[in-house]
């Protein structure tokens, strides 16, 4: 509705104050209006209807805008600063949500998650050992775990589908990141990848595999290595060991053209004497150090706080009457499996076996393998804690829940063995 007078308003309007100086006219003073000033006044209200539906158009006496154009402007240039905004917003969520919960969102959407890379690789190399009686879920293990292919499954599908009973030689081979799981097999049966200046033990290895690396490496008869390490007195190692193992240290050493097995092993003897003085280890307690750390090496997994727990767990039960270590790694080693630590009710409960430490009490009766810095300290200086059980969850991530009693521990296996059913690929681990 307009706010124009009514024409009864008009007739009716008084005549201006005289203050005003204004002349009144026939309008102002009741007088009847003239047909001009009719005119004149329909004429009036047409224009100001116009104006009224024309603001844009109003200017002021100068010829400027009035101002009244301008705010339409602006605030169109505001829904597009709040338009962008938003998009950047929503860009930003779906960022963030695809890096954090990728999985998801494609479980949610249907799409496949990729399992392999494509092509033979980045320009950064790794070396991947491979150890005697290694099959091709270890390798494929080994190789995802290094980030050379992308899955555990991708090589073990590869395997399954090209050759199930392809062997796979000990030895260290040059690799490189993310590659495809077709290249990394290519790579490894390929004698041009193999590493021969220089050898690597990896932490937690035995004896038995470290030998047959040596020759790998060196071009010698893993039988020149086993007979040097028979020798072991000569190499400086007390004659009340029951063998060599545990006593060569696990690292990556060159190789000098010419040397004798027995001057290889030399190195290595003598680089784990070295490491144990600097760990500060007195000669007297080597033997208890070093079987102590070659059990934690087995059971720890990449978490180096576990390394401190475990011992913790394994020195309260050697000093709490009735208690026995319990260690599954140093049965399965007594059996003469030394890829795996898992074992059978009848093989627990054999006390023939000297490394059983469910039968016999107190430690093995030697290393069960070899143990890394890590593994020494932690022996050594175990954490402070009330754990007399622990156990993995997960073999994929070492992830370890220690306990106080029997049924939190229950209750911790129960997990594992649920993760070992989940999936294909984790049942490779607890085979």
């Amino acid at each position: 509705m307009s706010n124009e007078p009514s024409w009864d308003e008009i007739f009716t309007s008084q005549p201006q104050d005289a203050a005003s100086g204004a002349m009144p006219s026939a309008r102002d003073t009741g007088a009847p209006l003239s047909r001009r000033e009719l005119r004149e006044l329909e004429h009036g209200r047409t224009s100001s209807r116009s104006a009224a539906k024309s603001p844009r158009k109003q200017r002021g006496s100068d010829g400027g805008d009035n101002g009244l154009g301008k705010p339409k402007r602006k605030r169109r240039f505001a829904w597009v600063f709040v338009l962008l905004a938003f998009i950047v917003l929503i860009a930003g969520v779906g960022v963030y949500g695809w890096t954090n919960y990728e999985p998801q969102i494609r479980s949610l959407l249907g799409i496949e998650l990729p399992s392999d890379y494509e092509g033979t690789g980045t320009d950064e190399e790794v070396v991947i050992v491979i150890e005697k009686d290694q099959i091709g879920e270890d390798v494929a293990r080994t190789l995802q775990q290094e980030g050379v292919t992308m899955t555990f499954t991708a090589f073990y599908q590869l395997l399954l589908v090209q050759d199930p009973q392809v062997n796979f030689m000990p030895g260290n081979y040059t690799l490189h990141k993310e590659m495809s799981a077709k290249s990394a097999l290519a790579a490894l049966q390929d004698p041009a990848n193999k590493v021969t200046n220089r050898v690597t033990i990896k932490e937690g290895s035995t004896l038995p595999s470290a030998l047959t690396l040596l020759a790998s490496a060196t071009g010698l008869p893993v039988a020149d290595f086993e007979a040097a390490a028979k020798d072991y007195v000569s190499l400086g190692v007390p004659a009340s060991e029951v063998s060599l193992e545990g006593w060569i240290f696990p690292a990556t050493y060159p190789l000098e053209p010419g040397q004798s097995a027995k001057q290889v092993l030399q190195v290595l003897v003598t680089e784990m004497i070295k490491r144990l003085d600097a760990a500060g280890v007195a000669e007297a307690d080597r033997h208890r150090v070093l079987t102590m750390a070659a059990l934690i090496q087995r059971e720890a997994g990449p978490n180096k706080d576990d390394f401190y727990k475990i011992s913790r767990v394994f020195t309260n039960r050697l000093n709490t009457k009735g208690w026995k270590l319990q260690s599954d790694a140093s049965v399965a080693y007594g059996t003469g499996n030394f890829t795996t630590v898992w074992t059978t009710k009848a093989e627990r409960a054999d006390a023939s076996n000297k490394y059983n430490t469910y039968a016999n009490p107190g430690l093995p009766i030697g290393p069960i393998g070899l143990p890394g810095d890590l593994a020494i300290d932690a022996a050594a200086h175990p954490v402070d804690g009330p754990w007399f059980f622990f156990v993995p969850i997960n073999l994929k991530t070492g992830e370890t829940v220690f306990s106080e009693t029997a049924d939190q521990h229950e209750a911790a296996a129960q997990r594992l063995r649920d993760w070992c059913q989940a999936s294909e690929e984790n049942k490779a681990y607890c085979g």
